[in-house]
This record gives C-alpha cells, sequence and structure tokens, in this order.
C-alpha cells in the first residue's frame, strides 16, 4: 500500500476546487524499453511498478482509453486535445500499436474534436518505413536526445552497453528531411556538457523546438551538482543549472535563432510580459495532463515516480472510472490551484509568478511533501532574473 505524504494528500480539501478539463492524455504504449540510461527515473529510480503492468497495452485497453477520453472531450464540450504517446519506448515493436493508439482515439472522440497526435522516442527504432506510416498518420514524432554529438549521449546506451547514439542521429535526419512531421527535442541538461556545445549541436539536428529539462530531483536527493539542505529558499546558493541555462539564452537571443522554439525560455519571456503559462516547469496556469498506463491504469504524470515509489498512482483506472473522477483526485487539484497551491516563500518571491513554485516534482520533500520551493528554486530565480534583464535592455534599446 502507498504511503502518500502530509501535502497535498491529508492536508488538501478539494470539495470547493473547480477542476480544469484534461486536454493533455499521455498515452502508454509499451512499458519497457530498450535503452538503459543511467540517470531514467522510470527504470532506475525508486518506484519498480512497471514490472508488475503489461509490456504493451492491450488492444482492449486502448479502446477503453479512447471510450473515457470521448466521454470527457463530450462532458466538457472539449474542441481539441492532445494526446501524447509514450513509453518505455513507444515503437518497441514497431509503429503499428502507436499507430492503432492513435486511430482508436480519433474514431472515438466527436467529429468537431481536433486530436493532435505525438510520438516520443529514443529514436532508435525510428526506421524509414516507420516514419513514412506515422507521417501519413498524422502523428508527429520527438526526439530525447542529450545533445547532438556522440559524447553528450554517452549515458544513453541499450542493455548491453553499446551507445544509442547512431541510430538515434539516423533518426533525426529522417526527421529533418520531414520537418512537417518534426516535432522537437526534449534534453536533459547535465552540468558536465558545454552548454554552447549542447545548444550549437541540437540545432544541427534541424528540430523545429527544443525543450531543456532540468535533471528530476527533489530536496531528500538533489541534482548533480548542488549539495543537500532542507527545503526552503536558500540565499545565497550556488546555481550552476540557472548559469548553464542563462548562457544558453544568450546564444539563442543573440544568435537571432528565434525561429528554433527553445519552449522553456518562451514561456518565461511570456510570463514576464503578463501572459499564462503553457508549461509545467514554470508559472501557475493549472496542469491539465493525464497519464493512462499499460494496464489502463489512470495516474498523474510519471516523473512523480522520481520522487517515491507509488507517488504517481491515484487508485483509479479507465474500466471502472471516469477522468472526471482523477480532476478531484488530490495530487491533481494540487496542480491546478495556481498561487493557491503554493509554499509561503513561493507566494512572497519576487519572481514566484514567473516561477511557480517550479516543476510540482522538484519540491518534494519525504513527509511534508510537495508544499516547498523547487530544490532548483535558486537556479530558477538566476534565470528568470536573467531573461528579464535582456529583456529589459532590448526594450530600451528599441525605445
Amino acid at each position: 500500500m502507498t504511503t502518500h505524504p502530509r501535502w497535498p494528500y491529508d492536508e488538501l480539501d478539494t470539495a470547493a476546487h473547480r477542476p480544469t478539463p484534461f486536454h493533455q492524455f499521455v498515452l502508454k504504449v509499451h512499458g519497457r524499453c530498450n535503452l538503459d540510461c543511467s540517470y531514467c527515473y522510470l527504470y532506475q529510480g525508486p518506484d519498480h511498478s512497471w514490472r508488475d503492468r503489461p509490456a504493451r497495452t492491450p488492444d482492449t485497453t486502448m479502446l477503453r482509453t479512447a471510450h473515457r477520453i470521448a466521454e470527457h472531450v463530450r462532458a466538457h464540450r472539449l474542441d481539441r486535445i492532445r494526446i501524447e504517446l509514450h513509453g518505455g519506448e513507444p515503437l518497441l515493436t514497431g509503429p503499428d500499436p502507436v499507430l492503432a493508439y492513435a486511430r482508436a482515439v480519433r474514431q472515438a472522440v466527436p467529429a468537431d474534436c481536433d486530436v493532435t497526435a505525438t510520438v516520443q522516442s529514443n529514436g532508435t527504432r525510428l526506421t524509414a518505413a516507420a516514419l513514412e506510416r506515422l507521417a501519413a498518420a498524422g502523428i508527429r514524432v520527438g526526439l530525447s536526445l542529450d545533445g547532438g554529438r556522440a559524447g553528450h549521449n554517452a549515458r544513453r546506451v541499450d542493455r548491453a552497453g553499446r551507445p544509442a547514439w547512431p541510430a538515434a542521429r539516423a533518426a533525426a535526419q529522417r526527421l529533418t528531411a520531414r520537418p512537417e512531421t518534426y516535432a522537437g527535442i526534449l534534453c536533459t541538461i547535465d552540468l558536465g556538457a558545454d552548454p554552447l556545445d549542447v545548444y550549437r549541436s541540437l540545432l544541427e539536428l534541424g528540430p523545429p523546438g527544443v525543450d531543456f529539462l532540468l535533471p528530476h530531483a527533489n530536496w531528500a536527493h538533489p541534482p548533480p551538482g548542488l549539495a543537500p539542505v532542507s527545503p526552503g529558499r536558500h540565499r545565497p546558493r550556488a546555481t550552476p543549472y540557472g548559469d548553464w541555462l542563462a548562457a544558453v539564452f544568450d546564444a539563442w537571443w543573440d544568435e537571432n535563432r528565434l525561429r528554433t522554439r527553445v519552449r522553456l525560455f518562451q514561456e518565461i519571456a511570456a510570463l514576464l510580459l503578463g501572459a499564462p503559462s503553457g508549461a509545467e516547469a514554470v508559472g501557475l496556469s493549472p496542469l491539465a495532463a493525464v497519464v493512462v498506463e499499460t494496464d489502463g491504469s489512470i495516474d498523474q504524470v510519471d516523473s512523480l515516480r522520481s520522487a517515491y515509489a507509488g507517488a504517481s498512482r491515484t487508485g483509479l483506472d479507465v474500466f471502472r472510472h471516469s477522468f472526471d473522477e482523477a480532476l478531484r483526485h488530490p495530487g491533481v487539484a494540487a496542480r491546478q490551484l495556481g498561487e493557491r497551491g503554493l509554499a509561503d516563500e513561493c507566494r512572497g518571491c519576487p519572481v514566484g509568478r514567473v516561477c511557480g513554485g517550479g516543476n510540482y516534482v522538484h519540491r518534494y520533500a519525504p513527509g511534508s511533501g510537495f508544499l516547498h520551493p523547487s530544490v532548483y528554486c535558486a537556479d530558477l530565480e538566476r534565470l528568470i532574473r536573467h531573461v528579464a534583464h535582456r529583456l529589459n535592455r532590448t526594450a530600451r534599446g528599441s525605445a
């Protein structure tokens, strides 16, 4: 039985919560992966529940999930949704399961609801034939890489220790030739890699966008480069991740490469200018994403598994429960509260509305739960202030 921390599970009253319906459905196609990345929170982390779930989502589960998504779309009169086809490695046995899942959802939802479908892959199984079929079905492909060179991806190896880079590079080259199908690149930050080399090497792969991700960490298990301290807004504190990202921001800004989206930078700039956020990494907009596992379990985002075993579980599944029931779950409600869901230090912080407390997963501390600043608090403030300074300089220069 999972033991949840006090907040939000024991201390958050959801009775008066007015939920935001789900618009993004992360659908697990495969529960296994052909890589053995040393930093993977899913397979190297504290939660091993993947071992007890089906390796591949059965057809009956796909159809039931599609029915539940359609039910949610009709109940809330949604005119567009996103489905993210994930794993493990969703292309582990080829494109057929991905195509079947997307087809099931599109056939189930009302005709006036637009379904954007993306598959997130490590690229090693993205053959030319597979890409052709995905493109024909209108499914975009995102790649997960640690940079655009072999040295950047040294941690991404298969279970025999063989590098994934040659196949991943070939996948990127195929996608470069199909820009309408290229969704972009997710890149987890490695402090040991030069930020400018990583950034420029990724641009060489021709993505329409790049999303830099902070390694999943928390107050009990801080990320590489940050010393353990008690939860809070510590100042002064080293900001290696903020420094890394600030260096990339300057290159992105100064080299006039804004046509290549860098999601984190665009989100921060938009928030500083008063726009709402659209990503969970920063800002206060309600999270509207939910996960369906290979056994049909309805879960919170699976990055929560980096905190403790069972952290993502809701106890719900598509066979017995609707997605509206998941909206009432304390863990889901806590991520839709905006400023009311932040720690006192965050609500009093001068950049709190932009930072938004950082990624919810990074706020965790054993026992007390998620009502803390991010373990990356100082890094996020460093980056946000840097972006604000650059925006201000640009505004003054054009005045």
